[in-house]
């Protein structure tokens, strides 16, 4: 190097001034870049531009894997038999399966990719705050109290968000569905991270805050259980009455109006409960997910027919 740059940019010249000598060769203005520090700032704003960059590239990254995990977590966890058996439920259940997954891979990659942004951007930030000589103590510690105060006083809706996380995450209902969460039960019509929104029998809408949900039950996933409990008089005969049922079930499962609906033959449990003047006989059938009803009372209707034809007389006060 030309000993004349150390003349103008001090003894142990900066990078940037060495440079801008060894391309000019100008006294004055290699002279005008050390006084007002050019060199420095534009060292600083080297640093800062590669740490703009380096934490776009980070952040594209990172919402690109966010991406593909929330799409595989949304695949849910049917299995293939009760899988093929709903694509016959009815018209557009496959639809409604991809607006559930479609909804939770939207809703979860927006949560994740937001708190990625602002962690990686927001580190970035106070990085070039610190190239820029600003103190940071002051404004972290400013940072933390605002975030202490608004922690107390949201700390319903940071509840209910949380909640509305893991329960995406963990697939424990979505839009379709029908659940029972304590205080109201019905069809899911719209799931957020929030709150959950839901129909029941009635018609009557019902906005559930996702935190106020201690425990829910689905009846809507994988399969379903319709459970009858038949009451016949105490004098029947329990092999024939069982007899009877079984065979009225088995025609009923092998109806192709509802064979898709029922997953394994039907099942007699026998006595479930006895009274001075009645006995009940449990009856079972593995239905579809959310066809529990319709196939329970289909039953109940083949079997008044099949007691009338075989004489068999219902009990009247343990009816259920």
């Amino acid at each position: 190097m030309d000993g004349k740059a150390e003349q103008y940019c001090s003894a142990d010249p900066a990078a940037a001034c060495r440079l801008f000598w060894n391309i000019t060769h100008s006294p004055g203005a290699t002279k005008f870049v050390y006084d007002y520090r050019l060199d420095v700032w534009s060292g600083k704003l080297v640093a800062i531009v590669v740490t703009f960059v380096i934490a776009l590239v980070v952040r594209n990254i990172a919402h690109r894997m966010i991406t593909k995990v929330t799409q595989r977590m949304a695949e849910g966890t049917v299995s293939e038999k009760a899988r093929e058996k709903s694509k016959t439920i009815f018209e557009g259940s496959q639809a409604l399966l991809s607006q559930r997954r479609a909804q939770r891979a939207k809703t979860l990659g927006s949560v994740l990719r937001s708190v990625a942004s602002v962690v990686i951007m927001g580190t970035a930030l106070f990085s070039i705050l610190g190239y820029l000589g600003l103190n940071l103590t002051p404004i972290v510690a400013s940072a933390s109290v605002i975030g202490v105060a608004v922690g107390f006083g949201a700390q319903n809706i940071v509840k209910d968000c949380l909640a509305g996380i893991f329960m995406l995450l963990e697939d424990q209902y979505g839009v379709g569905d029908v659940i029972d969460v304590g205080s109201a039960k019905g069809t899911v019509e719209a799931v957020t991270l929030r709150v959950t929104r839901m129909r029941d029998v009635n018609g009557v809408v019902w906005y559930v805050p996702n935190g106020e949900i201690k425990k829910v039950g689905n009846e809507s996933q994988n399969w379903g259980r319709a459970v009858l409990d038949i009451p016949v008089d105490i004098g029947e005969d329990v092999e024939k009455v069982k007899e009877i049922l079984q065979a009225t079930a088995d025609t009923m499962a092998e109806d192709p109006q509802w064979s898709d609906l029922v997953l394994e033959r039907p099942s007699v449990w026998g006595v479930q409960a006895l009274a001075a003047d009645a006995l009940v006989i449990r009856v079972v059938l593995k239905t579809a997910p959310g066809q529990q009803g319709a196939c329970a009372r289909e039953l109940r209707e083949r079997v008044k027919v099949a007691f009338d034809q075989a004489g068999v007389s219902v009990a009247t006060s343990s009816a259920t």
